[in-house]
C-alpha cells in the first residue's frame, strides 16, 4: 500500500471514530427524548459536534466543504454505518412490546445475507425529528434533488416500492464516496449487472499506433478540445454557438485500431476510458436502460471519463418501422440514450464497423467523423517491421516486403499472426520467426474472416 494511501486511511478512520461516538450519543439522546421523556427535544440542538478543524481526512474535507450541520452529518454517518460499524444499529432491532412488532418509526430493512439493520430515510428522520411532524417536513429537503447530497451523487434513497412511503427506501452512500471517505482509494467501477461498462486500459503508446495522417489530425483536434474545449465554451462569446461536450464517430473494419486509439487517447491524457457495448445495452437492458446507463453518464461527467460506445449501429442504425410494442419501447430507450449522449458535457466516442449502416440524419450529431481504413502497403510494412522487438528476429528467408504486398491484413491481424509465431519460437526454444509459421498464422486469420489463402 502506498504511503499516501495509508495516511488517508488512517486520517479517515480517526475522524470516523469520532463521528461514530457522536452518533451513538445522538441515538441514546433520542431514546431519552422520545421514549423516556426525561430530556426535552431542545437538547438535540445543544449536542456538540466533533470538531474537525485542522483535520486533513477526506471525511473532514467533505464536512467542511459543505459546512454540514447536525442534520447532514447524521445522515452522512448513518449511510456509512452498515459498511463501517453495523453493530451500532443493533439497538434498532428492538421490538415494540405492546404489539410484538418492530417500531415503525425506526424504519429499516433486512437484507438477504447482511444480518445488520439497514437504515432507510425513515430511520434518519426519526433520529432527527422524533414525532415532530413539522420538523419531519422540514427535513425532507435532505433527500430532494436540489440538495448537494443528490447533486454530487453522495447519498441517495432507493426508490420505494409502489404504494409504499417515500422514506421506506434504503439510505445508501454511493460507492465512489464510500471509498473516498474510508480507504481514500479512487472509485473505478467495472462491468457488472448494474453497470454495463468496462474500463479499458493499455500499456501501449502513441508510437505503437500506425495511423493515416487524417486520423492523426483528428486525434490532434480531440486532444485540443480536451485541453481547451471548456474554456472556449464558458469564457468566449463563441461558446453560445456550440453544443456541450464533444461527440466523435470512429468508423472502419474490425482490427483497424478504433478501440486501441480510444484507449491510448485516455492513457496519454490521464483519463479513464469506459467502453459500453451498445448492441448488448439496447437488447439485453430493455426496460432497465435508463437506470443502468444513467449511472455511467452521471459518474462519467462527474469524474471526467471518456465514454466509448462500441457497436454504434445498434443506436445510430437506419430506422425501420416498429412492428410491435417491444420495438416501440426499444425506440424509447434509444431516444433516451441519444438524449443523454447529446447532453453529456465530455468526450463521447462512438464506434461502428460499417459506416454505411449509420443513418445519414445522425451525422450532424458529431463534431468529428474519423474513417479508420485497412492499412495500405507502407503501413503494413511498418506493422511487420515495428511489431517485433530486438528479442526476436526474422529468418533471412522472410521478406517483410512480400508479406505486406501479398496479404491485406489489418493491424490487429498482423499482431495475431506474430503472436502465433512467437509462441512457436518459444516452443522450439529459439527466437527466429520463420516463413512456415507466418503462413500458418495468416491462414488462421483468413479462416476467422471467412477468406481463403493462396500459397
Amino acid at each position: 500500500m502506498k504511503e499516501e494511501t495509508k495516511k488517508e486511511l488512517t486520517s479517515n478512520a480517526a475522524c470516523l471514530e469520532m463521528e461514530l461516538q457522536w452518533f451513538q450519543s445522538i441515538m441514546v439522546l433520542r431514546g431519552k427524548i422520545t421514549f423516556e421523556e426525561s430530556v426535552p427535544e431542545s437538547e438535540m440542538g445543544r449536542t456538540a459536534l466533533p470538531d474537525f478543524s485542522g483535520q486533513e481526512s477526506n471525511y473532514a474535507k467533505l464536512v467542511q466543504k459543505h459546512n454540514m450541520g447536525l442534520e447532514e452529518r447524521l445522515v452522512l454517518i448513518l449511510s456509512l454505518i452498515p459498511d463501517i460499524r453495523p453493530s451500532l444499529l443493533d439497538l434498532l432491532h428492538v421490538k415494540n412490546q405492546n404489539f410484538d412488532t418492530p417500531f415503525a418509526e425506526f424504519g429499516g430493512l433486512k437484507a438477504e445475507k447482511h444480518k445488520g439493520f439497514l437504515p432507510t430515510g425513515e430511520t434518519a428522520i426519526f433520529l432527527l425529528a422524533g414525532s415532530n411532524i413539522k420538523r419531519r417536513f422540514e427535513l425532507m429537503a435532505l433527500f430532494s434533488q436540489n440538495h448537494f447530497f443528490a447533486k454530487e451523487k453522495i447519498i441517495f434513497l432507493d426508490k420505494s416500492l409502489p404504494g409504499e412511503p417515500l422514506l421506506s427506501g434504503q439510505l445508501r452512500i454511493s460507492k465512489e464516496y464510500l471509498l473516498y471517505l474510508t480507504t481514500g482509494e479512487p472509485y473505478k467501477p467495472d462491468a457488472d449487472i448494474d453497470f454495463p461498462a468496462q474500463r479499458i486500459i493499455t500499456e501501449q503508446k502513441w508510437e505503437d499506433l500506425i495511423l493515416s495522417d487524417p486520423i492523426l489530425d483528428g486525434i490532434s483536434e480531440i486532444k485540443n478540445w480536451l485541453k481547451h474545449g471548456k474554456e472556449l465554451k464558458e469564457q468566449f462569446d463563441f461558446g453560445r454557438r456550440i453544443k456541450k461536450g464533444f461527440k466523435v464517430l470512429f468508423t472502419g473494419p474490425p482490427g483497424t485500431g478504433k478501440t486501441f486509439t480510444a484507449s491510448v487517447l485516455g492513457q496519454s491524457c490521464n483519463m479513464d476510458v469506459y467502453r459500453i457495448d451498445l448492441s448488448m445495452v439496447v437488447s439485453k437492458y430493455i426496460g432497465e436502460t435508463e437506470k443502468n446507463l444513467s449511472k455511467i453518464f452521471d459518474l462519467g461527467e462527474n469524474k471526467g471519463w471518456i465514454l466509448f460506445f462500441d457497436e454504434a449501429d445498434a443506436l445510430f442504425g437506419k430506422r425501420s418501422q416498429t412492428s410491435d410494442s417491444h420495438d416501440r419501447y426499444a425506440n424509447q430507450e434509444v431516444s433516451y440514450l441519444l438524449q443523454r449522449i447529446e447532453d453529456f458535457d465530455g468526450l463521447v466516442i462512438l464506434s461502428s464497423n460499417f459506416k454505411n449502416n449509420i443513418d445519414e440524419a445522425f451525422f450532424r450529431r458529431f463534431q468529428l467523423v474519423l474513417d479508420f481504413e485497412l492499412p495500405d502497403f507502407s503501413q503494413r510494412m511498418q506493422f511487420w517491421e515495428n511489431s517485433v522487438s530486438d528479442q526476436f528476429h526474422y529468418h533471412p528467408e522472410v521478406s517483410v516486403e512480400k508479406l505486406a504486398e501479398r496479404h491485406e491484413l489489418s493491424g490487429s491481424s498482423i499482431i495475431n499472426v506474430l503472436h502465433f509465431c512467437l509462441l512457436k519460437c518459444l516452443e522450439r526454444g529459439d527466437r527466429e520467426i520463420i516463413n512456415v509459421d507466418i503462413l500458418s498464422g495468416i491462414r488462421i486469420e483468413k479462416i476467422k474472416q471467412g477468406k481463403s489463402i493462396l500459397h
